[in-house]
C-alpha cells in the first residue's frame, strides 16, 4: 500500500524537526489553541480556541482512520485516542484555567 499525502506529510515534520509525533500532537493543540485566540480576538476561557483544536485534532485523526482502514484493515482507535489526548491536554488546561480565574488577565 501507498502512503498517503497526509502520511508523507507528517513523516516529512517528523524528519525535519526532529521531534516525535507525540511532541508535534502537543505543539500542534497549542498553537491552534493560541493562534484561534489571537485571531479571533477570543479570550482563553472561550470555548471557540478550544474548540477549534477539537476541530483540528478529529480531522487529523479521521484521515489517519482512513489511512489505517487502508493499509492495515482496521482502525487503530486506541492510538487516536491517544493523539486526541496529546493534543488537548494543554488547551484543556489553559481553558480550565482561564475559566477559574487562575490566569486573571485571559480576557
Amino acid at each position: 500500500m501507498e502512503t498517503s499525502a497526509f502520511q508523507s506529510l507528517k513523516l516529512a515534520v517528523v524528519s525535519a524537526t526532529g521531534l516525535s509525533k507525540d511532541a508535534l500532537h502537543v505543539y500542534v493543540g497549542l498553537a491552534v489553541f493560541l493562534a484561534t485566540s489571537v485571531a479571533l480576538r477570543k479570550p482563553l476561557r472561550s470555548a471557540v480556541p478550544w474548540l477549534a483544536a477539537i476541530a483540528v485534532a478529529l480531522a487529523g485523526e479521521a484521515l489517519d482512520m482512513r489511512d489505517d482502514i487502508a493499509s492495515f484493515g482496521h482502525w487503530r482507535w486506541a492510538a487516536s485516542m491517544h493523539d486526541i489526548l496529546n493534543t488537548l491536554f494543554w488547551p484543556t488546561v489553559l481553558l480550565l484555567l482561564a475559566k477559574f480565574g487562575v490566569l486573571r488577565n485571559a480576557k
